[in-house]
């Protein structure tokens, strides 16, 4: 894996939605993730909302110029959740790692939780290189991880 030098990020704009619709619907990335896909229409008011809601933080992945991914946080009941979104065409780039650093140096609440499917070793990782660790609990296929303080 090589760094890359011209990675970008920044708050999520709605131009930037497009792009975060195609990585989602990706069926490998759909996956991976363990996460199901929103039909385009869904994606988009869902999307829509959590920007004009400004709650959570939204941070795009841009690498050469293009929407490569996202990292966000967001409140789920009592926890603070950050999750991450790589497109295909970017993956083992480091970029995961690069978008969960930059949301979580705007963070100042801990813990922060994460969920990961648990056949995703490159996000276990990716959780772990940043200073979470596995907790007890268990969700449907897949397991919690949870950062305890700050780095």
């Amino acid at each position: 894996m090589t760094a890359r030098d011209d990675v970008v990020i920044r708050p999520v704009e709605l131009a930037d939605l497009p792009a975060l619709y195609e990585h989602q619907a990706d069926p490998e990335a759909v996956r991976m993730a363990d996460f199901p896909a929103r039909e385009r229409d869904a994606f988009m008011v869902h999307w829509r909302r959590i920007l004009a809601d400004g709650a959570g933080v939204t941070l795009a992945i841009v690498a050469g110029g293009r929407v490569a991914g996202s990292a966000v946080s967001w409140r789920d009941g009592d926890r603070q959740m950050v999750g991450y979104w790589i497109g295909r065409d970017h993956w083992g780039q480091g970029l995961a790692s690069r978008g969960l650093a930059a949301l979580l140096a705007e963070l100042d609440e801990r813990p922060l939780y994460a969920h990961v499917a648990t056949h995703n070793a490159a996000s276990i990782r990716v959780l772990e290189k940043a200073g979470f660790t596995r907790t007890d609990e268990a969700i449907e296929a897949g397991f919690v991880y949870a950062l305890q303080r700050r780095r």
